[in-house]
């Protein structure tokens, strides 16, 4: 197996999305059901989903999304399996680029692939198109997680997080460990930090 590729903006990168998701004992197994079930939980309505890749969490929303990245190649690959999903560009030219027109940001492994600045301006880009008392949703990978992913440029931990929360001017409600508790985090690929932060009203 050749060794995932650096460059989260390339063809190549979005094929790996692409393989992973597909591997057949995944999909047998609905290894996505617990993570869905999550997401549905939190209630995130119609959600702007950045960062959406191949459209893994498109899915997980039934639809009830609009995605973006930067990955021309992973927005190819979503919008033929039917989700709406655009590039920044594109995205600035839709229907879509309306203040306060959805009840979630949802940023699900993103903001470790970026420096602390440049996650704190990506927010900032798109949290105007949320509603006042939406939802912000940040994901991040724990320790194992983001050592698996060259990719990953930095480890955003609740304490990150919760900083960057701090520059956007939202209240942080909830924080938790999913889908394990935090120990498991060193052993366990797909321990994921999850903060829950409000827009205020």
């Amino acid at each position: 197996m050749s060794p995932p590729p650096n460059d989260a903006s390339d063809a190549q990168y979005a094929e790996r999305l692409l393989r992973l998701q597909g591997v057949w004992w995944k999909r047998l197994l609905d290894v996505q059901r617990p993570y869905r079930w999550n997401l549905s939980r939190l209630q995130p309505g119609f959600t702007l989903d950045i960062g959406c890749g191949v459209g893994r969490n498109l899915k997980n929303l039934s639809g009830n999304g609009v995605g973006i990245d930067t990955n021309e190649f992973a927005v190819k690959i979503a919008r033929s399996r039917g989700y709406t999903a655009f590039t920044p560009s594109a995205f600035y030219e839709s229907e879509y680029k309306r203040p306060g027109a959805f009840d979630s940001l949802l940023l699900s492994h993103v903001l470790e692939h970026v420096s602390s600045e440049e996650a704190s301006n990506l927010v900032r880009q798109y949290i105007e198109f949320v509603r006042p008392g939406g939802q912000l949703i940040i994901e991040t990978p724990q320790e194992l997680g983001f050592r698996s992913d060259p990719s990953h440029e930095t480890f955003t931990d609740f304490d990150a997080i919760e900083g960057l929360c701090n520059d956007w001017d939202v209240t942080v409600e909830r924080r938790f460990s999913f889908p394990l508790p935090r120990v498991f985090g060193h052993v366990f690929v797909y321990n994921e930090f999850v903060v829950i932060a409000r827009l205020r009203g």
